[in-house]
């Protein structure tokens, strides 16, 4: 009787303590198990945060592509990162340029003629500007001189004594408008010259009020688009050879052609370029830098169905024609790229 007694007892004590150990091990396994994920959400929370709690970026027009584009740029970087991200429309590549440096906005879209005036100091720039630094280069700005088929004007030597749209005073298309005329030999004294955006310049277009327009814009540019369906509308060709001799004391113009079709044309059309360039302040980090890199090209196919001129938006073009320096991120993550 004692020793049936006591087995059952021995063998309670026995089922206590297995179960206690075994207990204890599974505590410990969960523990592990959670340490790792929270490890693991650490660097996930990581990889998604931005030293910068807000990110500005400056565009332009409301109707161009920089708008479009520096629009659905900034919501991804909401998504991704859950950063205060917003788009300022602005006079376009001048304006930008100045806000970047006065530190009144983060990120910019400019052309590379501004922003190589702004590095040397000169035209729109009183000393060169030291602050900036290029993320990407982007796409062309396709410099597009419209007028109405009953003109006359069929190349820029034509527009000597008429009244023109040279583009927001201080943009991009001003500039690189007065820089082509004055190729061609024609000052802002041998025209009438009215400072108009897209849209402004499209209404004086129908209104009959202004005779030509230049565009500096990716293709298609929406107001063209809709200048297009109220007037017979007529791009005008620039001569290649001369443009040639332009690029060989302005680098960053290059030969283009707008395709056949674009505006109903039905042959390509010889014009100028004028690649984009994405800039950031040299304060900002290495590490949001090369995030903000590599989530632009990330999302690149978002963007081109945003805008059709994001498809000549490419990683393998990304650094060609670089005008100021490269931002340490962004080197980073292009060398990585690279080596893969």
């Amino acid at each position: 009787m004692l020793n049936s007694f006591k087995s059952p007892l021995l063998l309670s004590a026995i089922l206590s303590a297995t179960l206690g150990l075994a207990a204890c091990s599974e505590s410990s396994d969960t523990t592990a198990t959670d340490s790792t994920a929270t490890d693991s959400a650490a660097t996930d929370t990581a990889d998604n945060k931005l030293d910068t709690k807000f990110l500005t970026i400056a565009t332009g027009g409301a109707s161009g592509p920089y708008n479009i584009i520096g629009t659905s740029l900034s919501e991804v970087y909401v998504k991704t990162f859950g950063v205060n991200s917003k788009t300022q429309t602005t006079g376009a590549s001048v304006e930008n340029v100045n806000l970047l440096t006065q530190g009144k906005v983060d990120m910019v879209l400019a052309l590379s003629d501004v922003v190589t005036d702004a590095i040397e100091g000169k035209n729109n720039f009183e000393k060169p500007i030291t602050n900036i630094q290029q993320i990407a280069v982007l796409y062309p700005n396709v410099v597009q001189i419209v007028t109405s088929k009953k003109s006359g004007i069929k190349t820029i030597e034509d527009l000597r004594g008429k009244r023109i749209a040279v583009g927001d005073q201080g943009s991009g298309t001003e500039v690189n408008a007065r820089t082509l005329l004055e190729g061609f030999g024609i000052t802002y004294d041998d025209v009438t010259v009215d400072y108009l955006g897209f849209a402004e310049a499209a209404d004086g277009m129908k209104a009959g009020k202004i005779e030509a327009a230049f565009f500096s814009s990716g293709l298609p540019n929406s107001s063209l688009m809709e200048l297009e369906q109220g007037l017979d509308l007529q791009i005008v060709s620039i001569d290649q050879d001369k443009l040639k001799e332009i690029i060989a004391s302005k680098p960053y113009f290059k030969t283009f052609e707008i395709p056949a079709g674009t505006y109903g044309n039905e042959a390509a059309i010889p014009t100028a370029a004028i690649m984009n360039a994405l800039l950031v302040s040299s304060d900002l980090s290495e590490a949001d830098g090369y995030k903000l890199t590599k989530t632009l090209f990330d999302n690149l196919e978002g963007l081109k169905t945003a805008h059709q001129a994001a498809n000549d938006i490419s990683l393998a073009t990304a650094r060609e024609g670089m005008v100021a320096p490269i931002h340490p991120g962004a080197k980073k993550y292009y060398d990585e790229q690279a080596a893969k």
